[in-house]
C-alpha cells in the first residue's frame, strides 16, 4: 500500500524558507566584510550602525542588546582606534560615541562591502526591486496586516 501524497505546503512556509535562505546570502556577504575589516561580527554591526555621536545606551537598542553587552563591544572598538568615548555636552553623565578618522574610514568599507553584497543579492530590475521594497516594508511597518 503507497502512502498518501502529502499536502501542499502552505505558502508561508516556502516565504519563510526563501527568507532563510536570502538571510544566509546576505550573512555571507556580511561576513565577508568583517572579516576583510578585521573585525569581529558584534563590532562590524556596532560600526556600521554609528552614523553620528549617540550614547552607549542608544547603541544597544539599535543592537537590539542588552546595554552591558555593549560596553564590551564599544571597549574593542575603542582599542582598535575606532571610536572615542566623549562626555555628552548636555549631560555630562552621559557618554556619547563619537567615530574616530578611522573609525569613519573603516565605516565607509563596510559600507562599500555591503552595496556589494546587496547589489549582488538583489540583482533585479529596478521595478522588482521596488515592489519588493514596498511589500518587505508593509511586513517590517505593519508586522499584523
Amino acid at each position: 500500500m503507497s502512502t498518501p501524497p502529502a499536502p501542499d505546503r502552505p505558502i508561508s512556509q516556502e516565504l519563510l524558507e526563501l527568507t532563510f535562505r536570502l538571510t544566509a546570502r546576505l550573512r555571507g556577504g556580511l561576513d565577508a566584510a568583517h572579516t576583510d575589516l578585521g573585525l569581529p561580527p558584534a563590532q562590524a554591526q556596532a560600526l556600521a550602525s554609528l552614523r553620528a555621536p549617540v550614547p552607549m545606551r542608544e547603541l544597544a537598542t539599535m543592537l537590539a542588546c542588552d546595554a552591558s553587552n555593549v560596553t564590551g563591544i564599544v571597549d574593542g572598538l575603542e582599542r582598535r582606534g575606532l571610536v572615542e568615548r566623549r562626555p555628552d555636552p548636555r549631560d555630562r553623565r552621559v557618554k556619547q560615541l563619537v567615530l574616530t578618522e578611522e573609525g569613519e574610514r573603516r565605516r565607509a568599507a563596510l559600507d562599500a562591502h555591503i552595496a556589494k553584497t546587496a547589489g549582488e543579492v538583489f540583482d533585479l530590475p529596478e521595478r522588482d526591486q521596488e515592489a519588493l521594497r514596498d511589500l518587505l516594508s508593509r511586513l517590517v511597518e505593519e508586522p499584523d496586516a
